[in-house]
């Protein structure tokens, strides 16, 4: 029920109770009128009747109010009481709650009874619940995106770029590099692979080849001695690089091999490698080009980020959705997981909520404390202001009945 509501049917009920009493004393002034001019009996009923409902609801009236007001207003002592107890109720209010719902032996039972993962199984493995999780989640995780310092994300990229890269040996890791190439035999494909092409190169421009060697031939040898030479030259040297490509022991091979062992020891012992090699880390290193590394790195995480979380039929999404429906049949399935977790979740919990049973009294002291007296009364008032009304009805009714008791005794005694 909402606060106006309740404003709405405070006010109702305290019409019904004052419209009682007044009605009791127009009963009390008719009844006194009448029995001076007349003489019937039951008008001295009724007037004890109404005589003694009027006390019984003034002095109700008197108690419900001094609870939350000043009676019409007058600072009469021990009245106000919640607004000017306003710390005592606090402080008893925050100690009732601890000790009578905060106990051991009070959150032991319903603890016991909780099964988390019952419900969070159940909860899950329904497709909307799933969905909605993970919608809330990825909200989450686009605000963390937004929320995010550009700037400063940029320079801790940039600074760990800088830090990696100064402590980098190049020298050692292209050496290692091209180590681990040679002992797994890797450069034979590439040497087959080079012999291969430049073969055919050589045969594709036999023309162009015969051209240049007729051109750098003496003129007075003649043209088809110098013909045959260039065929020879070419169809030499396509032999010889075929040889090279089938042949696995060719020597070619081995000095190559040979020579990348060499250069492989000169990268990771030679000073002057290890100098030009630093030179091109630092010339990368610049400070201009790391922030502009940085910048291209984030604003292209930053950016698949957001489209991943904004796209419902992303491949984020899909992945989550996936291990979740995976992770819900696994886990209702497991009974001994579920028991774990249970044991974990009422273990904590217990624990958190005994050892906080202190601070649930501090948070009820200091949020009555913190409340204005005047709010507090109201915030009171509203709540059992209705059933505060009925006793003022009761007391009405019950003070004529006792009233008309005391008359009748008085009577048959007389």
């Amino acid at each position: 029920m909402t606060e106006p509501e309740k404003r709405k049917q405070l006010t109702k009920y305290k019409a019904l109770a004052t419209g009682l009493f007044v009605l009791m004393v127009c009963i009390f002034i008719l009844s006194t009128y009448f029995q001076k001019h007349t003489s019937y009996v039951w008008l001295g009923y009724l007037h004890a009747f109404s005589e003694a409902a009027m006390v019984g609801a003034l002095a109700d009236w008197f108690a419900v109010t001094a609870l939350f007001h000043y009676p019409m207003g007058i600072k009469i002592p021990h009245t106000n009481l919640i607004e000017n107890s306003k710390q005592k109720i606090g402080n008893n209010l925050g100690d009732f709650v601890v000790e009578n719902f905060v106990s051991a032996e009070n959150l032991r039972p319903p603890i016991e009874r909780m099964k988390i993962s019952e419900y969070l199984s159940a909860w899950l493995i329904k497709d909307k619940n799933q969905k909605e999780l993970i919608g809330e989640v990825f909200i989450l995780l686009r605000s963390i995106v937004h929320q995010f310092n550009d700037q400063e994300i940029k320079h801790f990229i940039s600074s760990k770029i800088e830090e990696v890269g100064n402590h980098i040996k190049i020298n050692h890791i292209l050496g290692n590099s091209i180590l681990y190439l040679l002992e797994k035999e890797e450069q034979q494909p590439l040497i087959s692979l080079l012999s291969s092409k430049i073969k055919f190169y050589i045969l594709e421009n036999q023309s162009f080849i015969q051209e240049k060697v007729r051109q750098n031939s003496s003129t007075l040898i003649p043209k088809f001695v110098k013909h045959t030479i260039a065929h020879k030259i070419v169809v030499g040297l396509a032999d010889f690089f075929e040889d090279i490509e089938k042949n696995e022991n060719h020597q070619v091979r081995v000095e190559i091999s040979s020579n990348l062992y060499q250069l492989t020891h000169e990268l990771m012992t030679s000073n002057r490698w290890e100098g030009e090699l630093n030179k091109i880390k630092k010339s990368f290193l610049h400070k201009e080009k790391l922030d502009k590394y940085a910048t291209d790195i984030w604003n292209s995480i930053r950016q698949t980020l957001l489209e991943e979380l904004n796209n419902e039929d992303s491949k984020m999404r899909t992945y989550a959705r996936k291990n979740i429906q995976k992770w819900v049949v696994s886990f209702s399935q497991n009974k001994l997981q579920q028991s774990k977790i249970d044991r974990w979740m009422r273990f904590h919990i217990y624990r958190i909520s005994l050892k906080n049973r202190v601070k649930v009294s501090e948070l009820i002291r200091t949020t009555v404390a913190n409340w204005e007296g005047r709010q507090l009364s109201q915030k009171l008032e509203l709540e059992v202001g209705k059933d505060l009304q009925f006793i003022r009805v009761n007391g009405t009714l019950v003070g004529g009945l006792v009233g008309v008791i005391i008359y009748t005794l008085v009577h048959f005694m007389n």
